[in-house]
């Protein structure tokens, strides 16, 4: 069986700003050989736009890279708004083990496109994640602390020099975090209310760095256009953090500052087993085996 695996880059665009520039990303991803786009999702309060996209690994390495290289070329970090912190016009860009591929040759693969980014772009990279050459460096989010804004002073403190570049920014295209990683959940809880620090109390007491789920990364953002303020989170192991967990802590801490769960989306694709979780635990389903008892991982040839 062929190997295929998972790509999914993140960009500081989204359609609903600037549809120039996210239509040329889109066309860039629909035009390596190989490379199949399975969802594009574009938020414009957070101005960011994630693309997940799967195919053998030759063409998902070009596939990041051509994206990339168009992200640099149309994308200015310098005028950049948006609720999502972020470090560069790609981001992130992660690679996931999908089918007869291993984690060690995502890293790999992960490896390659930083060094070639650097070597034809002259953008800087963090390798992080199942990559990362540091501890610290596995999560993201300490990764990304600083933000654009203030990259230039941490790529000069002792602990953060660049895995690949020097110790400055591309600068207009920032630095991009390049990892290998299993499957994540982006994750987004709406509130009733308009009040962000609602959501930012919430998001500190469900976040593992608070303290909370284990597996749960959670900022609180505020959506502009709806005039509302959201849990935005990343789920990076479902199974030890289901979805279900987070929604019913959620619902009791908002309940406590008067607030309610208007509503949630998941950004970009999910595993079914997480959704399947979900139906088990709130249809209270008694000796529910997903593999044996949905059709379709039957019709898929899943055991």
């Amino acid at each position: 069986m062929s190997k295929l695996v998972e790509c999914v880059p993140n960009f500081s665009v989204s359609r609903q700003r600037d549809e120039a520039v996210f239509q040329g990303l889109e066309d860039t991803a629909g035009s390596v050989p190989g490379c199949t786009v399975l969802d594009v999702q574009s938020d414009g309060d957070h101005n960011r736009c994630v693309f997940t996209m799967v195919g053998a690994p030759a063409a998902i390495e070009e596939a990041a890279f051509l994206l990339a290289k168009k992200a640099a070329e149309t994308i200015d970090m310098t005028k950049h708004q948006g609720q999502h912190p972020r470090m560069g016009a790609t981001d992130v860009i992660p690679f996931i083990p999908t089918m007869d591929m291993t984690v060690a040759e995502c890293v790999d693969m992960s490896r390659r496109v930083a060094e070639r980014i650097w070597r034809e772009l002259k953008i800087p990279s963090f390798l992080y994640e199942d990559s990362a050459t540091r501890p610290e460096r596995r999560n993201l989010a300490a990764c990304r602390k600083g933000q654009f804004e203030g990259m230039p002073a941490k790529l000069l403190e002792p602990d953060w020099a660049p895995d690949y570049g020097e110790r400055k920014i591309h600068p207009t295209a920032g630095i991009t975090a390049i990892g290998a990683r299993m499957p994540l959940i982006a994750y987004n809880v709406n509130l009733d209310t308009s009040d962000l620090e609602v959501a930012n109390k919430i998001a500190r007491a469900i976040r593992a760095a608070g303290g909370g789920f284990q597996y749960c990364k959670a900022i609180g953002v505020m959506l502009e256009d709806r005039n509302v303020a959201q849990v935005s989170m990343n789920l990076v192991n479902y199974e030890g953090t289901p979805i279900y967990y987070v929604f019913e802590m959620i619902r009791a801490l908002a309940d406590r500052y008067g607030a309610r769960i208007t509503g949630s989306e998941l950004v970009g694709l999910t595993p079914g087993k997480a959704l399947l979780d979900c139906a088990e635990y709130y249809l209270k389903l008694e000796n529910f085996d997903c593999r044996k008892q949905v059709m379709e991982y039957h019709l898929i040839g899943m055991e």
